[in-house]
């Protein structure tokens, strides 16, 4: 009796070894067909509106050379996945200041998502054949809407400093993989992000 409760026992943890096997499989699956779907819509979006792949791109302040404006905290320094851009002057002088899209793109996110974020713009690019994101956060205001298309150098917000939470600055992120949720903003994991003054550089 003994043996047949073990064997029973054992029979019942392969079970349950192999649905949660299963289970693991079928995500994988599910999000390896929502990124090729999403990737199908990106496609179908610049089919129709080739006049706004991107053909290069531009710094998003003191366009289109950051004129007037530093690197404060550089990509991979303190573990940060982007750049911030502040003005000359120091402080909040650059509060209220233009951001402008560093290339042709897809709005595909433009809201505020609160904490030390603030509003967020995300925009997509497809560039050379590849899809690329940019990530602008921390704007005092928003001025293109999720499902809008735009043009380098077009202005899309204002800098700002999340409800008072920094000195004002823009935070820009770039990113290879773009579809990646919003994240923290520092990580020892480069992975699917891209030097931003690096990239824009190399991309004029």
């Amino acid at each position: 009796m003994k043996q047949l409760f073990i064997i029973f026992c054992l029979c019942l943890l392969g079970c349950q070894e192999t649905t949660k096997q299963q289970s693991i499989s079928e995500t994988i699956q599910e999000k390896t067909n929502a990124t090729q779907n999403a990737f199908v819509f990106f496609d179908s979006l610049f089919v129709k509106n080739p006049a706004y792949i991107a053909k290069g791109f531009d710094f998003p302040v003191g366009k289109p050379n950051a004129k007037g404006y530093y690197n404060a905290q550089k990509f991979t320094v303190n573990n940060h996945l982007g750049d911030d851009w502040n003005g000359t002057g120091g402080g909040n002088t650059d509060l209220g200041d233009p951001v402008y899209t560093i290339g042709n793109g897809y709005v595909n996110f433009a809201d505020n998502v609160g904490g030390g974020w603030g509003n967020v713009i995300r925009i997509i690019h497809k560039y050379n054949g590849t899809y690329y994101e940019s990530l602008y956060a921390h704007c005092e205001k928003i001025s293109v809407k999720k499902g809008s298309f735009v043009k380098k150098g077009a202005q899309i917000g204002t800098i700002g400093n999340a409800d008072g939470a920094y000195y004002a600055h823009l935070h820009l992120e770039i990113r290879d993989y773009i579809f990646m949720k919003l994240g923290g903003g520092y990580s020892e994991n480069t992975k699917g992000f891209l030097n931003p003054a690096t990239f824009i550089t190399s991309n004029r």
